[in-house]
């Protein structure tokens, strides 16, 4: 994991994961260092993941004051319930079906969950973040949050996209990739991550997205990209793009087994799902 600071009051804790086929698949949680601190989201929970000892590097977690859970899928909570241990000030931005789907694997502290829906906002002492549906998504429970003092856009999974390599996904510039080349991912990643977004009405999908346009934020923090400053406009573009793409079709078993003789030394290359090129397995 990499742990930087991408403005003054905004640090980065940088993850992926190799997606065969794919590419790797950037995982971020960030720190937003308001008044009263907030980690939005708690990374992978992977048994050679420390989120914790990570994020002590940013901020001692006692100090934190709340934990925004953008949704309850289980490359945003893998370090949850270890840091409510060690925030016992924090408390546990999430909604009314994300509290349930995190109780199904084990009970939250109640009395520390504080339900907020799209279009409420959170008062952190010296901001108020707005928090929204962003336009694509894979969990009915997402949450992001526009944070006007940073011109931030906490965006969750939307605007992610897989990564060339392990070094851009957790430590590179969204800005730094070639235009024709992340807008290629970002389309991917949308087929991959939103199933829906090929079935639904292009009008009232085009309507989610115009709030992103008026909002118009200067960085843009999502889990599944590197993070972004300055190319909003164009990334916004991107995900207009979105309504009626192709949808994604996984590996089948045949495709499985080829690609798991793909890791034996002089196997066969593993197959690339929708005929992409391949990313060889390290």
């Amino acid at each position: 994991m990499t742990n930087r600071k991408i403005a003054p009051d905004i640090t980065v804790l940088g993850d992926s994961l190799e997606v065969p086929g794919i590419g790797f698949v950037p995982i971020n949680a960030y720190v937003l260092h308001a008044r009263e601190p907030v980690v939005v989201d708690t990374g992978l929970g992977l048994p050679d993941r420390d989120f914790l000892e990570v994020l002590g590097e940013a901020i001692d977690p006692a100090d934190v004051r709340w934990i925004w859970l953008s949704h309850p899928d289980r490359d945003h909570t893998g370090g949850l319930f270890a840091l409510l241990d060690a925030a016992p000030r924090a408390r546990l931005v999430t909604t009314f079906l994300g509290a349930g789907e995190m109780s199904c694997e084990r009970p939250l502290p109640m009395d520390r969950v504080f339900l907020l829906n799209p279009g409420q906002s959170l008062d952190v002492g010296d901001r108020s973040l707005a928090a929204f549906r962003p336009p694509l998504f894979d969990n009915p429970a997402t949450v992001g949050f526009y944070d006007d003092r940073s011109r931030a856009c906490f965006s969750s999974d939307c605007f992610g996209a897989p990564m060339p390599s392990a070094e851009t996904a957790a430590g590179g510039d969204a800005a730094a990739v070639g235009a024709e080349d992340l807008r290629a991912a970002q389309l991917l990643w949308a087929s991959v991550d939103s199933p829906w977004v090929h079935i639904v009405d292009r009008d009232r999908y085009l309507a989610t997205v115009a709030p992103l346009r008026e909002m118009a934020p200067e960085i843009v923090a999502s889990t599944h990209l590197p993070p972004a400053v300055g190319i909003t406009g164009r990334m916004v573009e991107t995900a207009a793009l979105a309504a009626g793409i192709d949808p994604f079709v996984g590996p089948d078993q045949q495709a499985l087994e080829r690609m798991l003789a793909g890791f034996e030394p002089g196997g066969p290359a593993a197959p690339a799902p929708g005929g992409s090129v391949p990313v060889s397995p390290t």
